[in-house]
């Protein structure tokens, strides 16, 4: 009897053990996160899909089997180096338009999927017509909606005032968080602390202050969020205008991030001279005759290899005024799905009044 009751354990416990190692399997230590801004027909293409593209993707998610979770339980999650479930993403809007409420919200709603809106609180204080209230952000949390940081009025955090020193740029940055924290904790009792940089500018002075009130915050640059990641300048792919194309859609949700040790970008801004990036990988097995890196609007960067795990990629030309970028792939050892990587870079004018690019 003894001898089969200790069988018995043994078994159970070889089956959980099989499941655990199944489970594990099965998870994954990366998080795609989906960027739109409008869900309608009549709002500007550039940053719009249509009901219609909006249901396309989501009913993409669902039959191929995605799983759509909270965004800043995820990012918790994977800085804690938990495992997320196969196939996880996330899914956010930037700007607090009602037409997100109109047309997006019961896309969402039916399919039990849920979503993060970063909202920026001026028009939304001033009552404006094109923006959610607090009474439909509160209806929306009831079903899987979260609220986070935009700022107030949706500024360029670089960009200074006319005649303003640094101190006093630096204390409105730290205004236009803080009120839109203060203003998520008086009108739906909570913050989720997490930030959309406006247009998806930062530096070091502003990420260090995201990191002083424990905010994590998302640039605009392209790819997936892993442990490795920066937690205050996190990536997304944007799937709105241009990039609601659902074939390209499906490459990026399909993607891991780029296995990379470290990255020289040379700082946040660009000069006279093309922009290079040196990048590190970790260790192992990888495609490198297959990675390549396009610049935005030049066609590929020209990569040199410094080492076996070392290649630096520059940019054929200088960039214009304005933001500037690289994306980097490469295809993984079976083929399947795509390493991915982007940096942004700034390439600023005199009379746009840029902090220093030292800040």
């Amino acid at each position: 009897m003894l001898s089969k009751v200790r069988y018995g354990v043994m078994r159970c416990g070889l089956l959980v053990g099989a499941l655990g190692m199944s489970m594990m399997a099965q998870a994954q230590d990366f998080l795609p996160v989906l960027q739109y801004h409008h869900v309608s027909s009549t709002s500007p293409k550039s940053t719009s899909v249509t009901p219609e593209q909006f249901t396309e993707h989501m009913d993409y998610l669902q039959t191929a089997g995605f799983k759509v979770i909270d965004l800043k339980t995820a990012l918790e999650d994977l800085k804690a180096n938990k495992a997320l479930p196969e196939k996880a993403v996330a899914i956010t809007f930037d700007d607090a338009y009602r037409n997100i409420y109109k047309a997006g919200f019961p896309i969402l709603k039916e399919r039990h999927f849920p979503f993060t809106v970063f909202i920026n609180t001026e028009p939304v204080e001033r009552n404006s017509r094109s923006f959610l209230t607090w009474q439909q952000m509160k209806e929306m949390e009831e079903f899987g909606g979260v609220f986070a940081n935009h700022t107030i009025s949706h500024p360029y955090m670089l960009r200074k005032l006319e005649g303003e020193t640094d101190v006093a740029w630096s204390t409105r940055m730290e205004t236009e968080v803080d009120t839109v924290e203060a203003l998520l904790n008086e009108h739906l009792g909570h913050s989720p602390k997490m930030l959309a940089y406006p247009y998806g500018e930062s530096n070091q002075t502003i990420r260090s202050m995201m990191a002083e009130k424990g905010i994590m915050a998302f640039g605009q640059q392209s790819g997936v969020v892993s442990a490795d990641s920066d937690f205050e300048n996190l990536p997304r792919f944007p799937a709105s205008g241009a990039y609601s194309k659902l074939s390209t859609l499906k490459t990026k949700l399909n993607s891991q991030p780029m296995p990379l040790l470290t990255v020289d970008a040379g700082g946040d801004f660009a000069g006279v001279d093309p922009v290079s990036i040196r990048l590190t990988f970790k260790e192992g097995k990888y495609r490198f005759k297959d990675l390549a890196c396009y610049v935005s609007g030049q066609g590929k960067a020209a990569l040199e290899w410094a080492s076996d795990r070392e290649v630096v990629a520059t940019a054929p030309k200088a960039f214009g005024t304005g933001r500037g970028r690289i994306n980097c792939t490469m295809p993984d050892r079976a083929g399947r799905s795509y390493y991915w990587f982007s940096n942004v870079w700034i390439r600023t004018k005199a009379d746009q009044r840029y902090v220093s690019e030292k800040s």
